[in-house]
């Protein structure tokens, strides 16, 4: 992904120890409101920030279940939070099986949830990774190592017509029939550097501000984990795995993933779907949220000055009825 624009758990190394900054801390901690006594599901854990906030605010009786699909963030979680470990269950999974696992471990319902989506800064700084080509690496993507299908599966097999479609739909980039066609040509492709090389030679003279190659990349790194069906699918349930007046808090870095998630909170905030000139109601739903953020709320001047990675950033949060 180029200068990337995820402010997950940034890393800042001032010569002392390394210390991961999760974007939107304070507001995230205000939105949640942590309390003893009560459980919380942080559903994308990275390096425990967020959590690490929850679990000390909600001291000393307070719980938190920490997802994540990626195996090096969870060794790193683990080590931050090891001092509340007797409050804390940590499993390797997506979100998406949250309402699963609480039933599991015994939880009948949370008072908070958090997903802070798309890639880690602890993801994008290790190339071997594969989701930056600031520095040359395989071309992998996966958030989950034991996942089958890596970014050089998509590029070295897919169609043309496939290839554009997935770096138009999830990048959208205005060039992705010109970059499809160049990526056919110049296959086999396995390092970062040299698709991100394939990608500008195909927009040349490409007047954008950000680099030729960053909306590929992020079409590439989103088709590969599926991320945009798996939010699509997962937040109705999460939302049923709320305490009455627990809230949902969503962190996106790009549009496709906030229009997901303001779609669906405006969806179930309304007690019913069906077209507006149908004279009766058929569809039987009923509101089970309130959405709490009219706008999404963003980072601070401050913030984005400390941590470029989260100028995108934005938070929507909604409280079950």
């Amino acid at each position: 992904m180029n200068a990337p624009k995820n402010g997950r758990d940034s890393n800042h190394n001032d010569g002392g120890p390394l210390v991961h900054q999760p974007v939107l801390y304070h507001e995230v901690l205000n939105a949640l409101e942590p309390k003893s006594g009560q459980f919380y599901l942080d559903g994308t854990l990275g390096a425990g920030g967020h959590a690490e906030g929850i679990i000390k605010l909600s001291a000393p009786h307070g719980r938190l279940l920490g997802l994540d699909l990626d195996p090096a963030a969870l060794t790193i979680a683990r080590q931050r939070l090891h001092a509340h470990k007797e409050r804390l269950i940590i499993r390797q999974s997506s979100f998406h099986q949250a309402p699963k696992i609480l039933d599991e471990i015994g939880w009948h319902a949370v008072h908070g949830i958090l997903l802070d989506l798309g890639v880690s800064s602890m993801q994008i700084d290790h190339p071997e990774r594969g989701f930056s080509f600031m520095a040359n690496g395989p071309l992998d993507m996966r958030f989950n190592q034991e996942m089958t299908v890596r970014a050089a599966d998509l590029v070295n097999f897919l169609s043309e017509t496939e290839l554009a479609s997935i770096i138009w739909k999830y990048g959208e980039e205005r060039h992705a029939r010109r970059i499809a066609r160049a990526i056919i040509a110049a296959r086999p492709l396995d390092s970062t550097h040299t698709l991100a090389k394939v990608i500008t030679g195909a927009v040349p003279g490409y007047a954008a501000k950000i680099h030729p190659a960053t909306r590929t990349f992020q079409a590439l790194r989103i088709a590969t984990n599926k991320e945009l069906e798996t939010i699509s699918a997962a937040l109705p349930g999460l939302i049923n795995c709320l305490a009455p007046n627990g809230k949902i808090a969503v962190i996106s870095f790009h549009s496709l993933e906030d229009r997901i998630v303001k779609q669906v909170f405006r969806r179930e905030s309304k007690d019913c779907l069906c077209p507006p000139r149908q004279p009766i109601c058929t569809c039987d739903h009923t509101a089970t949220v309130n959405v709490l953020t009219k706008k999404p709320l963003r980072p601070s001047s401050q913030e984005v000055d400390r941590n470029p990675r989260s100028r995108s950033a934005k938070l929507r949060i909604a409280e079950k009825l």
